[in-house]
């Protein structure tokens, strides 16, 4: 009996998917007859490489479904959950790798407790530096408090389930619960996915999530550069989101607004204790002048 399925969805990231896979199988701690990988291919280009050389190196011990379209993030681990036979599912994004046994306490934990629907992990970028966004405040939270609380609790480790989401690029998931509230939002191609669906669950069977800080795993984001487009986009998802919350459009870009105002303060007292790269602040300035023209144009059409 299958204990926990693994699902990855991957385009075009040969780069990234075969030392995932391997890390998978490499620190597993469960018999290999109770792990299920499931690989989901959004129509990468070179699909059929990537299935020659799955079925070369790992053979039956991975399952690889290609999707007829890339329909984004999402509607990709929905085809992964769709297959899944485990009761437990792990998400888990092809840049990210294990570097310890994980599967045994997660699944532990469920077992344990039957309310248990979503399990997060510390997120490291590299072995020795944590993340600062292993869980983040929900978008619903007024935007000035998301910042310092945000702040506060990333430092102290407190993950306050209400109010905090895990981070999405791998963490546990009770499947019945996930599937039962509807899967993931396919009408989102990217962004704000583990918002959405830790409200969803939370609303439907009560914020009884947990997150783990002793079990870690590695995200290969490498130096994200400030990118303004990567901003405009996250935020026409989330509004999108939180409007079928119903959430009205102006509060979430307002609380966008006082986020990054004091996102941009915090830059001004770093450029003034002697900080030289400007980008951040730069792009956080942008930004809000972007977050005021969406208020103004709300304002206008009324």
């Amino acid at each position: 009996m299958k204990q926990l399925s693994i699902i990855i969805v991957t385009y075009n990231s040969e780069k990234d998917i075969y030392d995932c896979l391997d890390s998978v199988f490499q620190f597993s701690d469960i018999p290999l007859d109770e792990l299920e990988v499931i690989v989901v291919d959004n129509n990468s280009s070179q699909a059929d490489v990537l299935e020659s050389n799955i079925n070369e190196r790992y053979g039956e011990r991975v399952t690889l479904i290609h999707n007829d379209r890339n329909g984004g993030y999402g509607q990709g681990n929905n085809i992964g959950l769709r297959h899944a036979s485990a009761p437990v599912a792990m998400i888990m994004n092809p840049d990210v790798r294990l570097y310890e046994p994980v599967f045994g306490t997660a699944i532990h934990a469920f077992q344990n407790e039957p309310s248990l629907s979503m399990y997060g992990m510390k997120q490291m970028t590299t072995l020795s530096k944590a993340s600062s966004n292993s869980f983040c405040c929900t978008s619903l939270m007024n935007g000035y408090l998301f910042s310092i609380i945000n702040a506060v609790c990333t430092r102290l480790e407190w993950y306050i389930p209400r109010f905090m989401y895990l981070q999405g690029s791998c963490f546990f998931v009770r499947i019945e619960m996930f599937y039962n509230v509807g899967l993931y939002d396919e009408d989102i191609f990217m962004y704000g996915e583990e918002d959405d669906i830790h409200y969803r669950i939370g609303q439907t069977y009560g914020y009884h999530m947990v997150y783990n800080p002793k079990l870690h795993y590695l995200h290969l984001t490498g130096e994200r550069k400030p990118d303004l487009n990567y901003q405009k986009k996250r935020l026409q998802a989330v509004v999108l989101l939180n409007e079928k919350k119903e959430h009205p459009r102006r509060k979430t870009i307002l609380n966008y607004l006082r986020n990054n105002r004091l996102l941009l303060l915090r830059e001004h007292l770093r450029h003034a204790l002697g900080k030289k790269d400007d980008s951040l602040k730069n792009m956080y300035s942008d930004f809000c002048q972007y977050l005021k023209q969406q208020l103004a144009y709300e304002k206008g059409n009324k």
